[in-house]
């Protein structure tokens, strides 16, 4: 049997990480997550969900113009709700390392609360991940969004990873 190994050099390391997020309602759980994706800017997308690993020396910079289709990887967090004046929030955090050759840290949070204490329990979470690895902290990045549901809502917030060439 001839099994193809596929090599980890066919695939570019991230080098960009991108925060977005974005809240909406819909007709149906999955048509809110869709519209909560394309406030983001990230709903004709593939997001590949992976875990809360950012590389080494990735830029922290704002959404360019993806292609339609793009296979994107995507730490994020999203809460649905299907009760009529709740409020939920998601948030996303990156703790960047002050040593740069150590990777930064993603960490998502979603819940039945405001985007204030989304963004601070993610925040918190982050600085909890660099005490346990024992590394100190050069900065942490957030973004959060909350939603007051109407009918069916959503909140979604994630960090995107793509690679940018340098040209």
């Amino acid at each position: 049997m001839n099994i193809d190994i596929i090599s980890p050099n066919l695939f570019k390391l991230p080098n960009t990480v991108s925060l977005v997020a974005g809240a909406s309602e819909g007709k149906t759980e999955l048509n809110a997550f869709d519209n909560a994706l394309l406030k983001a800017g990230i709903g004709n997308v593939n997001l590949i969900r992976i875990s809360s690993i950012m590389p080494p020396k990735a830029e922290i910079v704002p959404l360019p113009k993806l292609p339609m289709g793009a296979l994107v990887p995507t730490a994020y967090g999203y809460i649905i709700s299907k009760n009529p004046g709740e409020v939920i929030a998601a948030a996303v955090s990156v703790a960047i390392p002050k040593d740069d050759e150590k990777c930064g840290l993603i960490m998502e949070y979603e819940g039945v609360c405001s985007k204030k204490e989304a963004e601070e329990r993610v925040r918190e979470m982050a600085k909890i991940g660099f005490e346990e690895r024992g590394w100190d902290i050069k900065r942490i990045e957030s973004i959060a969004v909350e939603h007051e549901v109407e009918r069916i809502g959503c909140a979604f917030a994630a960090a995107a990873l793509w690679y940018k060439s340098k040209r």
